[in-house]
């Protein structure tokens, strides 16, 4: 198969350590033997921070998203690393690129491409672009819930959502650059309109990568 996965940036740099980008390394590499996969990182805590810095500077929201791009670019680099001569080792700056540096069997590492696009928004649009067969979107969260699982004991766990209701769910939510909700509606209106194949899961089990492309029943499927 073709596999698009993104990989929250919290998920690779929440310890400011080496351990996650092993972790995921070895696992990619052997996912890379059977199929083509491209993977998209996000900025995590650090973009957030750097965005933060940049607005009280008086930054539009334009030049915060350009700040949190770069450190999404750092992470993708920091994952190359760890990949080793597994991946194509420059960070593809647009799809175009990506579509050509998958062309050399490797694996593909991109973070952000332009303001207002997340990495949620950039792994399915990269899906869409190259045909991906599945897309895997691993965060810091089982999947969907019916209330925020961080303040709310009694929130239930949503396995399956169409894209239409995941939209409604999402609309008036706040989108600013570094802003962190469950998904952005790009990337919903992008997975709605391709039917791409896609899971939502906890990416701090990093074997739950394995277990959705087996087919097992775990976070939030989108139909």
């Amino acid at each position: 198969m073709k596999i698009v996965v993104a990989i929250g940036g919290s998920i690779l740099i929440k310890d400011h350590d080496s351990s996650r980008f092993k972790e995921y390394s070895k696992l990619l590499k052997e996912l890379a033997q059977e199929h083509e996969i491209l993977v998209v990182v996000g900025g995590g805590k650090p973009a957030r921070e750097y965005i933060s810095v940049v607005r009280d500077l008086g930054a539009g929201e334009a030049q915060c998203d350009d700040i949190g791009i770069e450190v999404t670019r750092i992470n993708a680099k920091l994952l190359l690393s760890a990949l080793g001569d597994a991946a194509y080792q420059r960070v593809p700056h647009n799809f175009q690129e990506a579509l050509e540096f998958a062309s050399s069997g490797k694996i593909i590492v991109m973070g952000g491409t332009e303001p207002a696009h997340s990495t949620d928004a950039v792994s399915t649009i990269l899906a869409e672009y190259v045909n991906a067969d599945k897309l895997i979107n691993l965060t810091s969260v089982d999947g969907m819930y019916t209330k925020d699982p961080n303040k709310h004991d009694d929130a239930e766990l949503i396995h399956e959502i169409t894209a239409s209701d995941l939209l409604d769910f999402l609309n008036d939510k706040d989108m600013k650059a570094g802003t962190y909700e469950f998904f952005d509606t790009t990337a919903v209106q992008m997975i709605k309109r391709s039917k791409l194949d896609t899971v939502i899961a906890n990416g701090f089990e990093p074997e739950n990568l394995i277990k959705v492309i087996n087919g097992e029943n775990i976070g939030t499927k989108i139909i």
